[in-house]
């Protein structure tokens, strides 16, 4: 199985799909809405929207012959989880970096 933050970045690594998800940030949006803006054929902006909801970041409700797509719920989670981790990594070196620094620091003997 697929990691799903790989399927995450791999999923947004392409301009077109990114696009679709900044439009989709506004509300949900049929297929054509979404294809539109950007000059692709539908079935190009279905491959897309199929590998962005394979990632989870959309979802896909079908209302008789139209489907329409909206951002999943929770869909940046493992993106938001994955970044906070490195911060906090980030932060610890950064008050090694610190504490370091003041303990090394010269005193003045005044």
């Amino acid at each position: 199985m697929t990691d799903p933050l790989d399927l995450t970045f791999a999923a947004l690594a392409d301009a077109k799909r990114r696009a679709m998800i900044a439009d989709l940030s506004r509300g949900p949006r049929t297929v054509s809405e979404i294809a539109s803006p950007l000059n692709i054929a539908l079935p190009s902006a279905v491959k897309h929207l199929t590998l962005l909801e394979h990632a989870r970041l959309v979802r896909s409700a079908k209302s008789g012959r139209v489907r329409t797509y909206a951002l999943a719920d929770n869909a940046f989670a493992d993106i938001d989880a994955w970044v906070a981790a490195r911060k906090a990594a980030l932060n610890h070196q950064f008050d090694h970096l610190d504490r370091y620094l003041k303990d090394t620091a010269p005193k003045d003997n005044q």
